[in-house]
């Protein structure tokens, strides 16, 4: 018993009190908004946007990486200690943290510890100086240090705006490294070391978190090594941390990494390829195979390393929607990448330049005319992927061409997720496919102890009707959403849908 309260003590006074179900917004704060008109997208922008995040519905940020780097999009760190000064300040940091936890939402950041650029100190400091106090932090090839392990193998990289930029990697086996690692993600957790944490991280998300690290065969074992005593400190800091891991193999589900791995979450890679197929098959074998006790998935369709989906489904407006359906409605924790919910467009472009990738990270739309406090232009003419820009004005694709359209992208959005968060089955249910007589029609169900929703989505463009033989009776339905209205006898249904049509069916 004593036990038990000293538990329930440490929680009540470190709980971080979200009721919510949790819903993320994955943004690349860049390209979201700019607060002091210049160019770039920051921190107190994120902040001054948080109106614009809860009306839609979702309850936690993901930010790309924070800390100082000579790259745009700041995966490889110069200074994992600073924060980028494009993006503001450390105050301008805390602000945001603490008004997003002040509104019961939760905040993640985006690390890779696993690289450095070459302008690193670590580097600076050990290229060809085996003397050097961090002549053991990076990888070697060599006892001289004349040799560094480049990223891949290669020893230069052109970045957007025509720099050369080099990227080394860390030794990881080195303890030193790992204890930095945790010094660092601790001072995330608790910035000012009071033992609370309004003012810390809620998690992080592991970019291209590796077992075998680039499959070199020379950083191995990593999972044990590395990040499963590295998280299990850092869990004894904050227990309520969140801990989600990016497979490098996006054909993988991903279980290794929370059992052998020890994080909470890793991301549907193969549910979202499955789903913009839009194959019956494909999609019911995904998700039978991602959902299940002690598989937290976080549930997607685009992110900042993918097509845009609209640009996947050629902007049907149909498509939009089922696909929008399926990533908030089928179970797991919903990622939403930050545009997605206006359709915006944009894939990558072919070269080996990491400009290539702007198509994909370009800025949010504000405004009808795509001009305007706040558009995040960092890129402006600064090549092809400036010249080819998918932000057009009066295309439709803005937050003030959708938010009075009762029927635009933005709207459903708002209203998927305000079903899932009025409905436990939808935010915290199980799920269970559905069989149906209809290869064109994808049925499941999302049930908790005291309530059972189906859910059916036709997957096509022309009308389809499916008839449903459910295991246990019910005896209403009451229609969520959707047009069509279905008919029902004892345990059977038929439903007629028309195209693309997401139906959300209370059964009791």
């Amino acid at each position: 018993m004593k036990k038990l309260l000293l538990i329930l003590l440490f929680a009540s006074r470190f709980s971080t009190g979200y009721a919510q179900p949790e819903v993320i917004y994955h943004v690349f704060q860049r390209s979201f908004f700019d607060s002091n008109d210049d160019g770039e997208g920051d921190l107190t922008g994120m902040r001054q946007k948080l109106d614009y995040l809860q009306n839609l519905g979702v309850t936690s940020i993901l930010l790309t990486p924070l800390y100082v780097s000579d790259f745009y999009h700041n995966y490889f760190a110069t200074d994992f200690e600073k924060i980028d000064p494009a993006y503001g300040t450390m105050q301008d940091y805390l602000l945001l943290v603490k008004e997003v936890h002040r509104r019961k939402m939760k905040i993640y950041q985006d690390v890779e510890m696993q690289y450095v650029t070459g302008k690193h100190h670590w580097f600076t400091d050990s290229y060809k100086n085996p003397a050097s106090p961090f002549s053991k932090y990076i990888y070697y090839e060599d006892a001289q240090n004349q040799q560094p392990y480049w990223f891949y193998g290669v020893s230069e990289f052109t970045t957007y705006n025509n720099s050369k930029q080099q990227i080394v990697v860390v030794n990881m086996k080195n303890p030193a490294v790992k204890q930095y690692t945790l010094d660092v993600l601790s001072r995330w957790v608790d910035p000012n070391g009071d033992g609370r944490f309004d003012d810390g991280v809620d998690g992080f998300r592991l970019d291209h978190m590796m077992d075998d690290l680039d499959y070199a065969g020379k950083l191995t074992h990593l999972f044990s090594e590395f990040w499963a005593p590295l998280l299990t400190e850092l869990r004894r800091k904050n227990p309520a941390l969140q801990i989600v891991a990016e497979q490098a193999n996006w054909g993988s589900f991903g279980y290794d990494y929370i059992s052998e791995g020890k994080v909470d979450r890793v991301f549907a890679f193969r549910l979202k390829f499955a789903i913009e197929s839009f194959d019956k098959k494909k999609i019911m074998l995904a998700a039978d195979s991602t959902f299940g006790p002690g598989k937290q998935q976080v549930v997607f369709i685009e992110n900042h390393d993918t097509k845009r989906f609209a640009t996947t489904v050629n902007q049907d407006p149909g498509k939009l929607r089922a696909g929008a359906a399926m990533n908030i409605l089928i179970g797991g924790i919903p990622s939403i990448y930050y545009g997605q919910e206006l359709g915006m467009t944009g894939a990558q472009l072919k070269g080996m330049t990491d400009g290539n990738d702007i198509p994909i990270r370009e800025a949010f739309e504000w405004y009808r005319a795509d001009t305007g406090k706040g558009m995040a232009f960092w890129y402006k003419n600064t090549g092809p992927w400036w010249d080819s820009s998918q932000v057009k004005p009066n295309d439709g694709i803005s937050v003030e061409e959708q938010q009075k359209q009762p029927n635009s992208l933005l709207n459903y959005y708002k209203e998927l997720l305000h079903l899932r968060k009025a409905y436990p089955a939808l935010n915290k249910g199980g799920y269970q496919s559905v069989p149906n007589n209809n290869d064109h029609v994808y049925s499941f169900l999302r049930h908790t102890n005291n309530q059972k929703i189906l859910v059916l989505i036709n997957l096509s463009p022309t009308d389809q009707s499916a008839e449903i033989n459910m295991t246990d009776p019910f005896k209403h339905i009451k229609k969520l959403s959707g047009t069509s209205a279905p008919a029902k006898t004892q345990q059977q249904m038929k439903t007629p849908l028309s195209p693309y049509e997401c139906q959300v069916l209370l059964l009791r």
